[in-house]
Protein backbone atom coordinates (compact mmCIF):
# COMPACT_ATOMS: atom_id res chain seq x y z
CA UNK A 1 0.00 0.00 0.00
CA UNK A 2 0.89 3.23 -1.08
CA UNK A 3 2.06 5.97 1.55
CA UNK A 4 1.18 9.42 1.72
CA UNK A 5 3.72 12.04 0.62
CA UNK A 6 5.14 13.14 3.90
CA UNK A 7 4.14 17.00 4.05
CA UNK A 8 6.00 20.12 2.69
CA UNK A 9 8.41 22.00 4.75
CA UNK A 10 6.88 25.83 5.22
CA UNK A 11 10.32 27.28 4.20
CA UNK A 12 10.33 25.21 1.22
CA UNK A 13 7.17 26.69 -0.20
CA UNK A 14 7.51 28.74 -3.39
CA UNK A 15 5.31 30.50 -5.03
CA UNK A 16 3.14 30.08 -8.05
CA UNK A 17 4.46 32.83 -9.94
CA UNK A 18 8.31 31.88 -9.58
CA UNK A 19 10.58 30.52 -12.27
CA UNK A 20 10.49 26.48 -12.79
CA UNK A 21 13.44 24.60 -12.18
CA UNK A 22 15.87 24.59 -15.43
CA UNK A 23 14.23 27.44 -17.41
CA UNK A 24 17.09 29.85 -18.39
CA UNK A 25 16.51 33.19 -16.81
CA UNK A 26 15.95 35.72 -20.04
CA UNK A 27 18.99 38.59 -19.09
CA UNK A 28 18.38 41.96 -19.77
CA UNK A 29 20.07 44.00 -22.17
CA UNK A 30 19.60 47.14 -22.30
CA UNK A 31 19.31 48.85 -18.81
CA UNK A 32 16.55 51.13 -18.46
CA UNK A 33 17.09 55.05 -17.62
CA UNK A 34 15.49 57.13 -15.55
CA UNK A 35 13.19 59.91 -17.71
CA UNK A 36 10.86 62.48 -17.19
CA UNK A 37 7.32 61.73 -16.78
CA UNK A 38 6.18 64.16 -19.67
CA UNK A 39 8.58 61.98 -21.80
CA UNK A 40 6.62 60.79 -25.19
CA UNK A 41 5.91 56.95 -24.65
CA UNK A 42 8.24 54.71 -26.86
CA UNK A 43 4.94 53.13 -27.81
CA UNK A 44 3.75 56.30 -29.06
CA UNK A 45 3.36 56.60 -33.00
CA UNK A 46 2.26 60.13 -35.00
CA UNK A 47 0.41 58.16 -37.95
CA UNK A 48 -1.81 56.23 -34.66
CA UNK A 49 -1.73 59.06 -32.39
CA UNK A 50 -4.90 58.58 -29.73
CA UNK A 51 -7.69 61.52 -30.73
CA UNK A 52 -6.97 64.50 -28.73
CA UNK A 53 -9.37 65.75 -26.04
CA UNK A 54 -9.16 69.40 -26.35
CA UNK A 55 -10.83 70.74 -29.77
CA UNK A 56 -7.94 72.35 -32.28
CA UNK A 57 -9.63 75.77 -31.47
CA UNK A 58 -9.44 75.28 -27.68
CA UNK A 59 -12.11 75.30 -24.93
CA UNK A 60 -13.49 79.01 -25.30
CA UNK A 61 -13.03 81.14 -22.36
CA UNK A 62 -16.79 82.07 -20.18
CA UNK A 63 -16.08 85.01 -18.02
CA UNK A 64 -19.17 85.80 -16.41
CA UNK A 65 -19.71 89.86 -15.66
CA UNK A 66 -21.69 91.23 -12.74
CA UNK A 67 -23.21 94.06 -14.91
CA UNK A 68 -26.03 91.71 -16.55
CA UNK A 69 -28.96 89.84 -15.23
CA UNK A 70 -28.14 86.82 -13.50
CA UNK A 71 -30.57 85.02 -15.49
CA UNK A 72 -28.08 85.53 -18.46
CA UNK A 73 -25.26 84.26 -16.65
CA UNK A 74 -26.91 81.13 -15.35
CA UNK A 75 -28.51 80.26 -18.78
CA UNK A 76 -24.59 80.26 -20.26
CA UNK A 77 -23.51 77.98 -17.72
CA UNK A 78 -26.48 75.27 -18.12
CA UNK A 79 -25.66 75.29 -21.69
CA UNK A 80 -22.35 74.45 -21.37
CA UNK A 81 -20.48 71.09 -20.39
CA UNK A 82 -20.16 70.52 -16.90
CA UNK A 83 -16.26 70.25 -17.54
CA UNK A 84 -15.94 73.41 -18.72
CA UNK A 85 -18.14 75.84 -16.50
CA UNK A 86 -15.76 78.01 -14.69
CA UNK A 87 -15.37 77.60 -11.02
CA UNK A 88 -17.50 80.18 -9.18
CA UNK A 89 -15.65 83.11 -6.94
CA UNK A 90 -15.48 82.57 -3.13
CA UNK A 91 -18.40 82.42 -1.66
CA UNK A 92 -19.13 85.54 1.04
CA UNK A 93 -22.96 83.72 2.22
CA UNK A 94 -21.43 81.25 4.21
CA UNK A 95 -22.92 80.37 7.73
CA UNK A 96 -18.86 79.34 8.84
CA UNK A 97 -15.73 78.72 8.10
CA UNK A 98 -16.44 75.28 7.77
CA UNK A 99 -18.85 75.86 4.26
CA UNK A 100 -22.14 76.40 3.64
CA UNK A 101 -24.93 73.76 5.04
CA UNK A 102 -25.30 71.86 2.44
CA UNK A 103 -28.51 70.03 3.10
CA UNK A 104 -30.06 73.59 4.14
CA UNK A 105 -28.82 75.09 0.89
CA UNK A 106 -30.42 72.65 -1.25
CA UNK A 107 -34.03 72.26 0.50
CA UNK A 108 -33.78 76.53 -0.18
CA UNK A 109 -33.08 75.85 -3.73
CA UNK A 110 -35.78 73.36 -4.16
CA UNK A 111 -38.32 75.65 -2.74
CA UNK A 112 -37.12 78.41 -4.36
CA UNK A 113 -37.72 76.54 -7.88
CA UNK A 114 -41.03 75.37 -6.66
CA UNK A 115 -43.15 78.43 -6.52
CA UNK A 116 -41.41 79.50 -10.04
CA UNK A 117 -42.43 76.25 -11.28
CA UNK A 118 -46.03 76.55 -9.89
CA UNK A 119 -46.56 80.02 -10.90
CA UNK A 120 -45.69 79.06 -14.88
CA UNK A 121 -41.68 79.88 -15.42
CA UNK A 122 -40.72 78.08 -17.90
CA UNK A 123 -38.31 74.90 -17.26
CA UNK A 124 -34.77 76.42 -18.36
CA UNK A 125 -35.49 79.44 -16.26
CA UNK A 126 -36.65 77.62 -13.53
CA UNK A 127 -33.05 75.72 -13.45
CA UNK A 128 -31.28 78.64 -13.86
CA UNK A 129 -32.39 80.00 -10.70
CA UNK A 130 -31.62 76.68 -8.93
CA UNK A 131 -27.92 77.32 -10.36
CA UNK A 132 -28.00 80.73 -9.36
CA UNK A 133 -28.96 80.26 -5.41
CA UNK A 134 -26.34 76.93 -5.41
CA UNK A 135 -23.78 79.32 -6.94
CA UNK A 136 -24.01 81.83 -4.50
CA UNK A 137 -23.83 79.65 -1.40
CA UNK A 138 -20.45 78.17 -3.25
CA UNK A 139 -21.72 75.04 -4.17
CA UNK A 140 -20.54 74.78 -7.66
CA UNK A 141 -20.95 71.20 -8.59
CA UNK A 142 -24.80 71.60 -8.61
CA UNK A 143 -26.85 69.83 -11.38
CA UNK A 144 -30.38 70.82 -10.91
CA UNK A 145 -33.54 69.04 -12.98
CA UNK A 146 -37.09 70.09 -13.81
CA UNK A 147 -39.92 68.33 -15.23
CA UNK A 148 -43.82 68.91 -14.90
CA UNK A 149 -44.25 68.37 -11.32
CA UNK A 150 -41.13 67.03 -10.17
CA UNK A 151 -37.64 69.07 -9.36
CA UNK A 152 -34.70 67.85 -7.97
CA UNK A 153 -31.18 68.57 -7.47
CA UNK A 154 -27.55 66.96 -7.08
CA UNK A 155 -24.33 68.18 -5.28
CA UNK A 156 -21.24 66.11 -5.35
CA UNK A 157 -18.51 67.94 -2.95
CA UNK A 158 -15.53 66.28 -4.73
CA UNK A 159 -14.69 63.25 -7.05
CA UNK A 160 -14.34 61.16 -4.40
CA UNK A 161 -17.69 62.35 -2.10
CA UNK A 162 -21.00 60.76 -2.16
CA UNK A 163 -23.67 63.00 -3.65
CA UNK A 164 -26.51 64.79 -2.01
CA UNK A 165 -29.70 65.12 -3.67
CA UNK A 166 -32.81 66.04 -2.68
CA UNK A 167 -36.34 66.56 -4.61
CA UNK A 168 -39.55 67.97 -4.41
CA UNK A 169 -42.81 67.88 -6.11
CA UNK A 170 -45.29 70.76 -7.35
CA UNK A 171 -48.48 69.79 -5.55
CA UNK A 172 -50.61 72.85 -6.27
CA UNK A 173 -50.10 75.01 -9.18
CA UNK A 174 -51.07 79.02 -9.47
CA UNK A 175 -51.44 81.71 -11.15
CA UNK A 176 -49.89 85.13 -9.46
CA UNK A 177 -47.44 86.82 -11.06
CA UNK A 178 -46.90 89.41 -8.19
CA UNK A 179 -45.22 86.47 -6.13
CA UNK A 180 -43.50 85.13 -9.57
CA UNK A 181 -41.65 88.78 -9.34
CA UNK A 182 -40.75 88.59 -6.00
CA UNK A 183 -39.11 85.41 -6.04
CA UNK A 184 -37.09 86.46 -8.96
CA UNK A 185 -36.18 89.62 -6.66
CA UNK A 186 -34.94 87.26 -3.77
CA UNK A 187 -32.91 85.18 -6.03
CA UNK A 188 -31.07 88.35 -7.73
CA UNK A 189 -30.48 89.94 -4.12
CA UNK A 190 -29.54 86.08 -3.43
CA UNK A 191 -26.69 86.23 -6.58
CA UNK A 192 -25.36 89.68 -5.80
CA UNK A 193 -22.39 89.60 -4.69
CA UNK A 194 -22.54 92.73 -3.31
CA UNK A 195 -25.45 91.86 -1.17
CA UNK A 196 -24.74 89.49 2.29
CA UNK A 197 -28.13 87.30 2.01
CA UNK A 198 -27.85 84.70 5.06
CA UNK A 199 -29.56 81.51 4.85
CA UNK A 200 -32.07 82.40 7.88
CA UNK A 201 -32.70 85.62 5.93
CA UNK A 202 -33.70 83.93 2.75
CA UNK A 203 -35.72 81.86 4.91
CA UNK A 204 -37.44 84.47 6.25
CA UNK A 205 -38.31 86.06 2.78
CA UNK A 206 -39.38 83.24 1.06
CA UNK A 207 -41.62 82.98 3.83
CA UNK A 208 -42.96 86.33 3.59
CA UNK A 209 -43.59 86.03 -0.29
CA UNK A 210 -45.38 82.70 0.77
CA UNK A 211 -47.71 84.75 3.01
CA UNK A 212 -48.32 87.72 0.61
CA UNK A 213 -52.13 88.14 -0.24
CA UNK A 214 -52.90 88.67 -3.86
CA UNK A 215 -52.78 92.01 -4.88
CA UNK A 216 -56.24 92.18 -6.64
CA UNK A 217 -59.85 91.05 -4.24
CA UNK A 218 -61.90 88.18 -5.87
CA UNK A 219 -64.50 91.04 -7.35
CA UNK A 220 -61.82 92.80 -9.26
CA UNK A 221 -60.68 89.22 -11.14
CA UNK A 222 -64.35 88.70 -12.00
CA UNK A 223 -65.08 92.66 -13.47
CA UNK A 224 -61.76 91.61 -15.19
CA UNK A 225 -63.11 88.43 -16.85
CA UNK A 226 -66.36 90.21 -17.76
CA UNK A 227 -63.91 93.15 -18.97
CA UNK A 228 -61.80 90.90 -21.26
CA UNK A 229 -65.01 88.81 -22.96
CA UNK A 230 -66.27 92.41 -24.04
CA UNK A 231 -63.01 93.45 -25.07
CA UNK A 232 -62.37 90.62 -27.08
CA UNK A 233 -66.63 90.62 -28.44
CA UNK A 234 -65.22 93.86 -29.75
CA UNK A 235 -62.35 93.24 -31.50
CA UNK A 236 -64.17 90.46 -33.74
CA UNK A 237 -67.02 92.80 -34.77
CA UNK A 238 -69.72 93.58 -31.57
CA UNK A 239 -70.59 97.12 -30.28
CA UNK A 240 -71.93 98.52 -27.18
CA UNK A 241 -75.07 95.85 -26.69
CA UNK A 242 -72.30 92.75 -27.18
CA UNK A 243 -70.04 93.95 -25.15
CA UNK A 244 -72.24 94.02 -21.91
CA UNK A 245 -74.02 90.73 -23.40
CA UNK A 246 -70.31 89.02 -23.42
CA UNK A 247 -69.22 90.67 -20.04
CA UNK A 248 -71.92 89.17 -18.25
CA UNK A 249 -71.55 86.15 -19.63
CA UNK A 250 -68.13 85.86 -18.85
CA UNK A 251 -68.71 86.87 -15.38
CA UNK A 252 -71.43 84.37 -14.48
CA UNK A 253 -68.51 81.80 -15.63
CA UNK A 254 -65.99 82.67 -13.47
CA UNK A 255 -68.64 82.50 -11.09
CA UNK A 256 -69.79 79.16 -11.75
CA UNK A 257 -66.07 78.35 -11.94
CA UNK A 258 -64.89 79.70 -8.75
CA UNK A 259 -68.55 77.34 -7.59
CA UNK A 260 -66.77 74.12 -9.13
CA UNK A 261 -62.94 74.64 -7.56
CA UNK A 262 -64.43 75.44 -3.77
CA UNK A 263 -66.04 72.16 -4.26
CA UNK A 264 -63.05 70.44 -5.03
CA UNK A 265 -63.86 69.63 -8.42
CA UNK A 266 -61.28 68.93 -10.72
CA UNK A 267 -59.84 71.70 -13.49
CA UNK A 268 -61.22 70.30 -16.51
CA UNK A 269 -64.63 70.61 -14.99
CA UNK A 270 -63.82 74.16 -13.97
CA UNK A 271 -63.79 75.06 -17.35
CA UNK A 272 -66.51 73.16 -18.81
CA UNK A 273 -68.93 74.99 -16.50
CA UNK A 274 -67.15 78.16 -17.40
CA UNK A 275 -67.60 77.95 -21.14
CA UNK A 276 -71.33 77.25 -20.55
CA UNK A 277 -72.97 80.88 -19.57
CA UNK A 278 -70.93 82.59 -22.42
CA UNK A 279 -72.14 80.42 -25.04
CA UNK A 280 -75.76 80.32 -23.17
CA UNK A 281 -75.86 84.42 -23.55
CA UNK A 282 -74.96 83.67 -27.17
CA UNK A 283 -77.50 81.71 -28.51
CA UNK A 284 -80.04 83.67 -26.17
CA UNK A 285 -78.74 86.54 -27.70
CA UNK A 286 -79.35 84.87 -31.52
CA UNK A 287 -83.27 84.11 -29.88
CA UNK A 288 -83.83 87.99 -29.73
CA UNK A 289 -81.87 89.52 -32.38
CA UNK A 290 -81.75 89.06 -35.63
CA UNK A 291 -78.06 89.89 -36.86
CA UNK A 292 -76.24 86.32 -36.50
CA UNK A 293 -72.53 88.22 -36.07
CA UNK A 294 -73.80 89.13 -32.25
CA UNK A 295 -74.57 86.35 -31.15
CA UNK A 296 -70.98 84.69 -32.58
CA UNK A 297 -68.77 87.99 -31.01
CA UNK A 298 -70.41 86.83 -27.82
CA UNK A 299 -69.27 83.49 -27.37
CA UNK A 300 -66.02 84.34 -29.00
CA UNK A 301 -65.28 87.05 -26.26
CA UNK A 302 -66.18 84.13 -23.42
CA UNK A 303 -63.59 81.62 -25.34
CA UNK A 304 -60.80 84.69 -25.35
CA UNK A 305 -61.49 84.36 -21.34
CA UNK A 306 -61.24 80.80 -21.60
CA UNK A 307 -58.16 79.82 -23.81
CA UNK A 308 -55.20 78.51 -21.77
CA UNK A 309 -52.28 80.91 -23.60
CA UNK A 310 -49.63 81.13 -20.66
CA UNK A 311 -49.81 77.07 -20.56
CA UNK A 312 -49.45 76.64 -24.15
CA UNK A 313 -46.79 79.32 -24.80
CA UNK A 314 -44.97 78.13 -21.46
CA UNK A 315 -44.99 74.68 -22.82
CA UNK A 316 -44.03 75.41 -26.43
CA UNK A 317 -41.28 77.31 -24.85
CA UNK A 318 -39.85 74.44 -23.41
CA UNK A 319 -40.32 72.57 -26.33
CA UNK A 320 -37.89 74.62 -28.25
CA UNK A 321 -35.32 74.92 -25.52
CA UNK A 322 -35.16 71.21 -25.40
CA UNK A 323 -37.09 70.17 -22.21
CA UNK A 324 -39.02 67.75 -24.17
CA UNK A 325 -40.99 66.01 -20.87
CA UNK A 326 -42.21 69.00 -19.55
CA UNK A 327 -43.51 70.68 -22.73
CA UNK A 328 -45.12 67.16 -23.82
CA UNK A 329 -46.87 67.41 -20.29
CA UNK A 330 -47.49 71.10 -20.47
CA UNK A 331 -49.09 70.95 -23.52
CA UNK A 332 -51.53 67.41 -22.58
CA UNK A 333 -52.40 69.85 -19.88
CA UNK A 334 -53.80 72.57 -22.40
CA UNK A 335 -55.72 69.38 -24.43
CA UNK A 336 -57.02 69.07 -21.73
CA UNK A 337 -58.36 72.14 -20.69
CA UNK A 338 -59.43 72.59 -24.45
CA UNK A 339 -61.40 69.59 -24.05
CA UNK A 340 -63.17 70.78 -21.62
CA UNK A 341 -63.94 74.15 -23.46
CA UNK A 342 -64.85 72.18 -26.31
CA UNK A 343 -67.38 70.27 -24.42
CA UNK A 344 -68.84 72.98 -22.80
CA UNK A 345 -69.43 75.12 -25.80
CA UNK A 346 -70.55 72.11 -27.90
CA UNK A 347 -73.08 71.10 -25.14
CA UNK A 348 -75.02 74.78 -25.28
CA UNK A 349 -74.04 75.13 -28.66
CA UNK A 350 -76.32 71.53 -29.68
CA UNK A 351 -78.81 72.33 -27.38
CA UNK A 352 -79.16 75.60 -29.67
CA UNK A 353 -78.99 74.22 -32.53
CA UNK A 354 -81.78 71.99 -31.75
CA UNK A 355 -83.91 74.88 -30.80
CA UNK A 356 -84.00 76.31 -34.51
CA UNK A 357 -81.11 79.21 -33.52
CA UNK A 358 -80.50 79.82 -37.01
CA UNK A 359 -78.78 83.07 -36.36
CA UNK A 360 -75.60 81.33 -35.05
CA UNK A 361 -74.66 80.84 -37.96
CA UNK A 362 -71.37 83.03 -38.01
CA UNK A 363 -71.03 85.74 -41.21
CA UNK A 364 -67.44 87.49 -40.19
CA UNK A 365 -63.84 86.47 -40.65
CA UNK A 366 -61.38 85.60 -38.27
CA UNK A 367 -58.79 88.85 -38.34
CA UNK A 368 -59.34 92.60 -38.22
CA UNK A 369 -61.66 95.15 -39.79
CA UNK A 370 -60.09 98.17 -41.10
CA UNK A 371 -63.43 99.65 -40.69
CA UNK A 372 -62.80 101.38 -37.05
CA UNK A 373 -58.77 100.44 -36.26
CA UNK A 374 -59.10 103.17 -33.24
CA UNK A 375 -61.79 101.33 -31.53
CA UNK A 376 -60.05 98.39 -31.86
CA UNK A 377 -56.73 99.24 -30.67
CA UNK A 378 -58.50 100.76 -27.40
CA UNK A 379 -60.60 97.16 -27.19
CA UNK A 380 -57.28 94.91 -27.37
CA UNK A 381 -55.40 97.34 -24.90
CA UNK A 382 -58.68 96.85 -22.48
CA UNK A 383 -58.08 93.40 -23.59
CA UNK A 384 -54.00 93.41 -22.30
CA UNK A 385 -55.35 95.34 -18.98
CA UNK A 386 -58.12 92.77 -18.31
CA UNK A 387 -55.61 89.70 -18.96
CA UNK A 388 -52.55 91.16 -16.61
CA UNK A 389 -55.42 92.04 -13.86
CA UNK A 390 -56.16 87.80 -14.28
CA UNK A 391 -52.71 86.76 -13.78
CA UNK A 392 -52.28 88.97 -10.58
CA UNK A 393 -49.43 91.46 -11.80
CA UNK A 394 -47.69 93.84 -10.09
CA UNK A 395 -49.61 97.61 -10.62
CA UNK A 396 -46.40 99.00 -11.26
CA UNK A 397 -46.46 96.65 -14.46
CA UNK A 398 -49.81 96.74 -16.02
CA UNK A 399 -49.27 100.20 -17.93
CA UNK A 400 -46.22 98.62 -19.83
CA UNK A 401 -48.56 95.10 -20.78
CA UNK A 402 -51.44 97.13 -21.80
CA UNK A 403 -49.43 99.59 -24.27
CA UNK A 404 -47.26 96.28 -25.22
CA UNK A 405 -51.12 94.75 -25.98
CA UNK A 406 -52.32 97.62 -28.40
CA UNK A 407 -48.76 97.51 -30.18
CA UNK A 408 -49.35 93.81 -30.90
CA UNK A 409 -52.88 94.59 -32.53
CA UNK A 410 -51.32 97.24 -34.47
CA UNK A 411 -48.67 95.45 -36.02
CA UNK A 412 -51.21 92.41 -36.68
CA UNK A 413 -53.68 94.66 -38.38
CA UNK A 414 -51.10 96.77 -40.42
CA UNK A 415 -49.83 93.19 -41.81
CA UNK A 416 -52.91 91.52 -42.23
CA UNK A 417 -54.63 94.59 -44.30
CA UNK A 418 -51.25 95.28 -46.34
CA UNK A 419 -51.35 94.68 -50.69
CA UNK A 420 -49.51 91.63 -49.69
CA UNK A 421 -52.56 90.39 -47.90
CA UNK A 422 -50.30 88.64 -45.34
CA UNK A 423 -52.42 85.24 -43.51
CA UNK A 424 -53.69 85.56 -40.55
CA UNK A 425 -51.11 83.20 -38.83
CA UNK A 426 -48.20 84.61 -40.18
CA UNK A 427 -49.10 87.91 -39.34
CA UNK A 428 -49.64 86.44 -35.99
CA UNK A 429 -46.54 84.51 -35.30
CA UNK A 430 -44.90 88.29 -36.16
CA UNK A 431 -46.82 90.05 -33.87
CA UNK A 432 -46.15 87.69 -31.50
CA UNK A 433 -42.37 87.82 -32.53
CA UNK A 434 -42.42 92.25 -31.39
CA UNK A 435 -44.42 90.90 -28.22
CA UNK A 436 -41.57 88.52 -26.79
CA UNK A 437 -39.03 91.36 -28.13
CA UNK A 438 -40.36 93.85 -25.89
CA UNK A 439 -41.00 91.69 -22.96
CA UNK A 440 -37.82 90.29 -22.82
CA UNK A 441 -36.68 94.54 -23.01
CA UNK A 442 -38.77 94.59 -20.21
CA UNK A 443 -37.27 92.22 -18.27
CA UNK A 444 -33.89 93.15 -18.93
CA UNK A 445 -34.67 96.76 -17.89
CA UNK A 446 -35.89 95.33 -14.11
CA UNK A 447 -34.19 92.07 -13.77
CA UNK A 448 -37.04 90.00 -13.61
CA UNK A 449 -39.13 87.60 -14.86
CA UNK A 450 -40.51 88.03 -18.43
CA UNK A 451 -43.87 86.06 -18.04
CA UNK A 452 -45.46 89.16 -16.72
CA UNK A 453 -45.15 91.41 -19.90
CA UNK A 454 -45.87 88.63 -22.51
CA UNK A 455 -48.43 86.99 -21.46
CA UNK A 456 -51.17 89.09 -20.90
CA UNK A 457 -49.81 90.90 -24.24
CA UNK A 458 -50.70 88.09 -26.50
CA UNK A 459 -54.34 88.48 -25.32
CA UNK A 460 -55.46 90.20 -28.47
CA UNK A 461 -53.91 87.64 -31.04
CA UNK A 462 -55.42 84.35 -28.84
CA UNK A 463 -57.81 82.64 -31.41
CA UNK A 464 -60.96 82.49 -30.28
CA UNK A 465 -63.08 83.42 -33.62
CA UNK A 466 -61.32 79.96 -35.29
CA UNK A 467 -61.91 78.46 -32.09
CA UNK A 468 -65.63 79.32 -32.25
CA UNK A 469 -66.15 78.93 -35.72
CA UNK A 470 -64.67 75.22 -35.41
CA UNK A 471 -66.56 74.27 -32.62
CA UNK A 472 -70.28 75.48 -34.36
CA UNK A 473 -69.25 73.90 -37.24
CA UNK A 474 -68.78 70.60 -34.97
CA UNK A 475 -72.46 71.39 -33.56
CA UNK A 476 -73.82 71.50 -37.13
CA UNK A 477 -72.29 68.40 -38.27
CA UNK A 478 -70.09 70.42 -40.55
CA UNK A 479 -66.62 68.04 -39.88
CA UNK A 480 -64.91 69.83 -42.64
CA UNK A 481 -65.62 72.93 -42.20
CA UNK A 482 -64.93 72.52 -38.56
CA UNK A 483 -61.63 70.71 -38.61
CA UNK A 484 -60.63 73.44 -40.88
CA UNK A 485 -61.06 75.99 -38.45
CA UNK A 486 -59.81 74.06 -35.86
CA UNK A 487 -56.66 73.45 -37.59
CA UNK A 488 -56.36 77.28 -38.37
CA UNK A 489 -57.08 77.94 -34.85
CA UNK A 490 -54.21 75.47 -33.90
CA UNK A 491 -51.79 77.12 -36.17
CA UNK A 492 -52.49 80.64 -34.92
CA UNK A 493 -51.67 79.05 -30.90
CA UNK A 494 -48.62 77.42 -31.90
CA UNK A 495 -47.56 80.62 -34.19
CA UNK A 496 -47.84 83.14 -30.92
CA UNK A 497 -45.78 80.80 -28.82
CA UNK A 498 -43.14 80.18 -31.67
CA UNK A 499 -43.17 84.28 -32.22
CA UNK A 500 -43.19 85.01 -28.08
CA UNK A 501 -39.66 82.32 -27.98
CA UNK A 502 -38.22 83.85 -31.23
CA UNK A 503 -38.62 87.37 -30.21
CA UNK A 504 -36.98 86.26 -26.82
CA UNK A 505 -33.76 84.90 -28.53
CA UNK A 506 -33.47 87.73 -30.75
CA UNK A 507 -33.95 89.84 -28.27
CA UNK A 508 -30.45 87.73 -26.05
CA UNK A 509 -28.64 88.15 -29.56
CA UNK A 510 -28.55 91.69 -29.48
CA UNK A 511 -27.96 92.46 -25.89
CA UNK A 512 -25.66 89.62 -25.77
CA UNK A 513 -23.83 88.91 -22.39
CA UNK A 514 -20.10 90.71 -22.24
CA UNK A 515 -17.30 87.81 -22.10
CA UNK A 516 -19.44 84.72 -22.66
CA UNK A 517 -19.53 82.59 -25.22
CA UNK A 518 -20.96 83.53 -28.80
CA UNK A 519 -24.02 81.65 -29.82
CA UNK A 520 -22.05 79.40 -32.53
CA UNK A 521 -19.73 78.26 -29.27
CA UNK A 522 -22.78 77.38 -26.81
CA UNK A 523 -22.53 73.30 -27.99
CA UNK A 524 -24.83 72.05 -25.38
CA UNK A 525 -27.62 74.26 -26.59
CA UNK A 526 -28.57 72.30 -29.62
CA UNK A 527 -27.90 69.00 -31.73
CA UNK A 528 -26.82 70.93 -35.38
CA UNK A 529 -27.79 67.74 -37.18
CA UNK A 530 -29.99 65.57 -35.56
CA UNK A 531 -27.41 63.15 -33.65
Amino acid sequence: MAQPPAPEDESQTTSEFAIPTGLATPSSTTQETEKSAFTTPHTYTSRNAPQAFTPAQGIPLVKLTKDVPWQDQMRTMLRMPVTERPAPEPAQKQEDDSGPAVPRVLDLTLRIGELLLAGGEGAEDVEAAMFAVCRSYGLDRCEPNVTFTLLSISHQPSLVDDPVTASRTVRRRGTDYTRLAAVFHLVDDISDPDLEISLEEAYRRLAGIRRNRHPYPGWALTAASGLLAGSASVLVGGGALVFLVAAVGAMLGDRLAWLCAGRGLPEFYQFVGAAMPPAGMGVALSFVHTEASMASAVITGGLFALIPGRALVAGVQDGLTGYYITAAARLLEVMYLIVGIVCGVLLVLSLGVMLDATNLTPETKFGVTSSRPVIQILASMALSLAFAILLQQERNTVLMVTLNGGIAWVMFGALAQTPLELSPVAATAVAAGLVGLFGQLFSRYRFASSLPYVTAAIGPLLPGSATYFGLLALAQNDLNTGMNSLTKAVATALAIAIGVNLGSEVSRLILKVPGAASAANRRAAKRTRGF
